[in-house]
C-alpha cells in the first residue's frame, strides 16, 4: 500500500484547506483511513478517521466541528477538509491506513496504522 498526501500549504487564519490522500492499493474500501498531525518535536496525534464504507467518521477534539473527513472508494482517495484554520493547526499532516480487517473499530492510536503517507505541511499565518 502506498499513500500519497497532497493539498497542504500556507493559508491565513480563518481560511480552509482540503487535503487529499491517494492510495495505490486493491480493495481500498476495506481500509480504515485516518489523518494524523505532528507538531515539531511531538508525537503524531489523531485528527480524523473514517471507516471503509464512509458511513462512520470520527474527529479529534482539536478539529471537531471544523473538519470533515470523506472518501471516494472508486478513486481510492481520502480527503480532509479543515475550515476556520488557526495558527495552532500548523503542523505536518499524515494520512494513514489500518489494514487489520479484524479490528472492528476505528483506532486513534498510531500503532494500529500499517501504512503512512509522506506528510503534507499546513502552515497557518496569523
Amino acid at each position: 500500500v502506498q499513500l500519497q498526501a497532497s493539498g497542504g500549504g500556507l493559508v491565513q487564519t480563518g481560511g480552509s484547506l482540503r487535503l487529499s490522500c491517494a492510495a495505490s492499493v486493491d480493495r481500498f474500501s476495506r481500509l480504515k483511513m485516518a489523518w494524523f498531525r505532528q507538531f515539531p518535536g511531538k508525537e503524531r496525534t489523531f485528527v480524523a478517521g473514517i471507516r471503509g464504507n464512509g458511513g462512520n467518521t470520527y474527529y479529534g477534539d482539536s478539529v471537531k466541528g471544523r473538519a470533515t473527513i470523506s472518501r471516494d472508494n472508486a478513486q481510492s482517495t481520502v480527503y480532509l477538509q479543515i475550515n476556520r484554520l488557526q495558527p495552532e493547526d500548523t503542523a505536518a499532516y499524515f494520512c494513514a491506513a489500518d489494514a487489520n480487517f479484524y479490528r472492528d473499530f476505528l483506532s486513534r492510536d498510531v500503532k494500529h496504522y500499517d501504512y503512512w503517507g509522506q506528510g503534507t505541511q499546513v502552515t497557518v499565518s496569523s
